[in-house]
């Protein structure tokens, strides 16, 4: 079943709340899916410092006092660990890039979850309200946020299993429903060279998605591609570093809703996770159409 929530921040004055408004939004979202879940968190001052690259680790292979020398002699300058929950997160003041090669060279093991120099991504498996707290997302900030709660059909409970996938710089993806068509596109897709880490059918459509955008497409003609390609039952959510945006598929079966105020844009699977917003009471609210893409931009 799976619950997706997001919210993308307009007011500055609200970006402390950040992570207050998501740990409600996200437990809202418990029953939809208790396996596992996951958030995406942007431009957070603590996890995320300005002028430094993160990168969420999973199935991590050694401790982070390792990984601080290991990858602070191979990069030459400092580097930071710490684990959140099952997510180790790992800062450095370099490229983006350059630290997820570092981190993928020294730890070929280890399963990158996200990375960037403005998200955070955090995974578990767990009840959601459990999660959160490991993760103290309620003190995070920052100006956007994506959340997903998983009731697992495609592949194994694992956090690497869990959602949001993100597998480009600063993207991610979160996922209600199923690709019919995952096998034959993944197929594709590992033929043109893309990697995957695993065979969950969402990685399929995050993996579509960041490949769209590396050949120079904006995330509305990616996501109008995909709805022309993928089949399947779905509402999607996919973010970066300056963008947000919802689709359903042509039957919008999956449910979703969307708010807007002049404060903050966001959406959920249901209108519960919605109703703590500050100003929802003035919010325009819909249900987005089928196959039309909704996007909004910083």
């Amino acid at each position: 079943m799976c619950g997706i929530i997001g919210l993308h921040l307009r007011n500055p004055d609200l970006h402390p709340r950040l992570g207050e408004l998501l740990t409600g939004m996200l437990c809202e979202m418990s029953d939809r899916g208790s396996d596992s879940a996951g958030v995406a968190v942007y431009g957070d001052p603590s996890w995320s410092p300005a002028g430094h690259a993160g990168v969420s680790v999973l199935q991590t292979s050694a401790t982070t006092a390792d990984v601080e020398s290991t990858l602070t002699a191979h990069l030459g300058t400092a580097v930071s660990a710490r684990d959140l929950g099952d997510t180790r997160l790992i800062t450095a003041a370099v490229g983006a890039e350059a630290l997820r090669a570092a981190v993928a060279a020294a730890y070929p093991d280890d399963l990158i979850a996200g990375f960037g120099t403005d998200v955070t991504v955090l995974k578990g498996v767990g009840q959601p309200r459990t999660l959160a707290a490991s993760w103290d997302l309620a003190s995070a900030q920052g100006w956007q946020g994506v959340g997903h709660t998983r009731m697992a059909t495609e592949s194994a409970v694992t956090p690497s299993g869990a959602h949001p996938y993100a597998v480009g710089p600063d993207q991610c993806l979160v996922h209600n429903g199923s690709f019919a068509n995952h096998a034959t596109i993944r197929r594709d897709l590992r033929a043109a060279g893309v990697h995957f880490d695993s065979e969950n059918d969402t990685e399929v459509g995050a993996r579509f998605v960041a490949d769209q955008l590396a050949r120079g497409r904006d995330v509305e003609t990616a996501l109008k591609e995909l709805c022309a390609t993928f089949d399947g039952f779905y509402t999607l959510l996919v973010s970066n570093t300056d963008s947000f945006a919802v689709v359903r598929d042509a039957i919008a079966c999956k449910p979703a809703v969307i708010a807007e105020t002049a404060d903050w844009v966001a959406m959920a699977s249901e209108y519960r996770a919605l109703a703590g917003l500050p100003g929802v009471e003035r919010a325009a609210i819909w249900e987005p159409e089928p196959e039309v893409v909704y996007a909004w931009a910083r």
